[in-house]
């Protein structure tokens, strides 16, 4: 498990952290999302013993991360902008990190390399920017380390190369355990990957929660009512924590449980009525829009 407890960062008068607690545990998919600025990379980097906290811990297996290269040989840190040796090529990269990681598979990485159609032969100065992301996180999958972190980790690839990637995040998570902690400007890029997402925004953490329990006693709602006046029979028995209309259709997200909404709904008589799963993005608007905060104003779609 990866823990911080209450990091805090300052660059001059900008507080780019501020007592930060967050637990990233083995065998799940953690994704943090926030906008530039947010602190995401200050974190990431303060986690990979990169950066010095002003105050507060962080370790790796109960390891102290900073200034610790027992502690650094269990993860590989892709920066936002990962960076190469000048002249160097996909094959010198990987012998590089070959001498630093006990655990490199560089048949692994040959034949991932393939996989991807990566020329790894050819100077990574001729690359293109999906490239070289692609070949950071191959180079980080095939160290064969227990966590692997990266930051902004779709930027640059396309469509096609990001479900690659996700599938193989899920490839080695079930085959060898891995843990990956990702982070991203934009909660659709981690909708269909993460078991446990948090929310930064200027340093200041406002929500860290597994999916499945943001999931539990949330539901979104499709209904028109054959009555109008009978929404407030709704607001009466259910939580309604956002109601957007469109003509008549009423797109409702409610705190209750399935059984609870069908109960009320049954004794209602509707023109349309149905319960949908909710978005990633909708489960954010929910809970933030219930703390006093309005996601959409936070996050870049």
């Amino acid at each position: 498990m990866i823990e911080t407890v209450r990091l805090s960062k300052t660059f001059g008068a900008n507080k780019a952290l501020n007592d930060i607690s967050l637990q990233i545990n083995e065998g799940e998919i953690t994704g943090l999302v926030g906008t530039n600025g947010a602190g995401k990379s200050t974190l990431l980097r303060i986690i990979a013993g990169i950066l010095r906290p002003d105050s507060g811990q962080v370790s790796v297996d109960g390891k102290a991360v900073y200034d610790n290269p027992e502690a650094k040989r269990d993860f590989f840190f892709v920066p936002d902008e990962p960076y190469f040796f000048t002249n160097a090529n996909g094959l010198s990269m990987a012998a590089y990190y070959e001498s630093i990681y006990p655990t490199f598979d560089m048949d692994r990485f040959r034949k991932l390399s393939e996989a991807f159609s990566l020329p790894v032969k050819s100077r990574i100065s001729t690359y293109s920017k999906g490239m070289k992301r692609q070949l950071s996180i191959l180079l980080a999958v095939s160290s064969g380390t227990k966590y692997i972190m990266l930051d902004e980790t779709f930027d640059g690839l396309d469509p096609v190369m990001r479900t690659a990637v996700k599938s193989l995040f899920a490839e080695e998570m079930s085959e060898r355990g891995l843990t990956p902690f990702i982070s991203s400007h934009s909660l659709r890029e981690l909708e269909d990957i993460c078991d446990h997402v948090g929310l930064l925004h200027k340093g200041g953490l406002l929500l860290s929660e597994s999916l499945d329990d943001m999931k539990t006693g949330l539901l979104k709602l499709q209904c028109v009512f054959s009555d109008e006046g009978d929404i407030s029979t709704v607001k009466e028995n259910l939580h309604i924590m956002a109601d957007e209309r469109q003509g008549m259709l009423h797109v409702m997200t409610v705190k209750a449980d399935r059984a609870k909404a069908l109960e009320v709904f049954s004794h209602i008589d509707t023109v349309f009525f149905e319960i949908l799963p909710l978005s990633l993005e909708e489960l954010f608007i929910a809970e933030t829009e219930d703390n006093g905060y309005d996601v959409r104003k936070l996050i870049i779609q």
